[in-house]
């Protein structure tokens, strides 16, 4: 077996930039925002009462993911990445 884990004749889109706190990163268009995050090594989303919030259920239902989206709060794990999101925790 090769080192690689790619899937013989399936492509994964086109990447494109986004900034988290200002700082550029890359992703797949499409790919939930809260899943970019996480391959970008971007744990903490923001500060919960008591605890730090991150990425959770991944599906919606426990709004851990909440960030401001291009101004606007939305859950990051809802949102598809696009060219040009100014992401920011909340």
């Amino acid at each position: 077996m090769s080192g690689s884990l790619r899937i013989r004749g399936i492509t994964r889109p086109a990447e494109v930039t986004f900034t988290w706190q200002g700082m550029p990163l890359r992703a797949p268009v499409g790919e939930s925002l809260a899943a970019a995050l996480l391959a970008a090594g971007v744990r903490r989303l923001g500060e919960g009462p008591g605890s730090p919030r991150a990425a959770f259920c991944m599906m919606g239902t426990c709004q851990q993911c909440l960030l401001r989206v291009d101004g606007k709060l939305a859950q990051a794990c809802l949102v598809p990445v696009r060219a040009g999101l100014a992401v920011e925790p909340v």
